[in-house]
């Protein structure tokens, strides 16, 4: 049954991932305001629930700084895989292979997020759907983005669309990896600590100066609000 559910959800992200894609190349005009949702929401996920969940997985094994500085590891960790695959394009004008190189970080990012969705439904159903939430959110960021980099370093619509579509399949690699791992409860505590930190970088570093830039906008700043509220209210609604 886990392994269903863990591949159901692996299906709902890649289909969030074609939805964003598609979405970049029909209504770039909303988008900043679901990117700032997106970034709120994937931050309320490592603050209110793995963050939480950690600390409670690793009692007995690790203290609570411990695992703060697992989390601040996965953190920095993130950093140095954006600045090796060279996403952030900021610097030059469009250049074609920067922005192949761009989608293809996109695609490896999909994977650690359908590992972590699978890593975090083995650590039960409760956690499992709320970081569910919060790739589903991050991976139609991740969809559109895809398509940005490619179209604004001179790719052709054919080429986003093709890297898309393996953005959109990597959720299901990462998924069906993470059936291949049981890990034991200390090891569990730490992925989940390491996990939290990957989706700080994502939603602080990524989506949201992503979103105030497109939209430097009272709205924006409110729809990160928005996001941030939801998930906070999905995790003490489960509790």
């Amino acid at each position: 049954m886990t392994s269903l559910l863990v591949l159901g959800l692996a299906l709902c992200a890649a289909c969030a991932t074609m939805t964003g894609g598609l979405m970049a190349l029909k209504l770039a005009e909303r988008l900043p305001l679901v990117l700032g949702f997106s970034a709120g929401a994937v931050i309320g996920v490592a603050f209110f629930d793995l963050a939480p969940e950690a600390i409670a997985a690793g009692r007995g094994f690790y203290d609570a700084r411990t695992l703060l500085a697992i989390a601040a590891g996965g953190f920095f960790l993130y950093v140095v895989i954006d600045r090796l695959v060279a996403r952030h394009d900021c610097e030059g004008g469009p250049n074609t292979t920067r922005g192949l190189i761009g989608a293809a970080s996109f695609s490896a990012h999909s994977i650690l997020d359908g590992f972590a969705m699978g890593i975090a439904l083995q650590a039960g159903p409760e956690i499992g759907l709320i970081v569910a939430a919060a790739v589903l959110a991050h991976d139609f960021a991740d969809g559109l983005n895809t398509v940005n980099v490619v179209v604004k370093n001179g790719g052709e619509r054919r080429h986003a669309l093709s890297w898309l579509a393996m953005d959109a399949f990597a959720p299901l690699l990462g998924a069906g990896l993470s059936l291949l791992v049981t890990p034991r409860p200390e090891l569990l505590a730490l992925l989940l600590a390491l996990f939290c930190g990957f989706f700080l970088h994502i939603g602080a570093s990524g989506l949201l100066p992503e979103s105030h830039r497109t939209r430097p906008r009272l709205s924006t700043t409110l729809a990160t609000l928005a996001g941030a509220g939801f998930l906070y209210l999905v995790t003490w609604a489960v509790r």
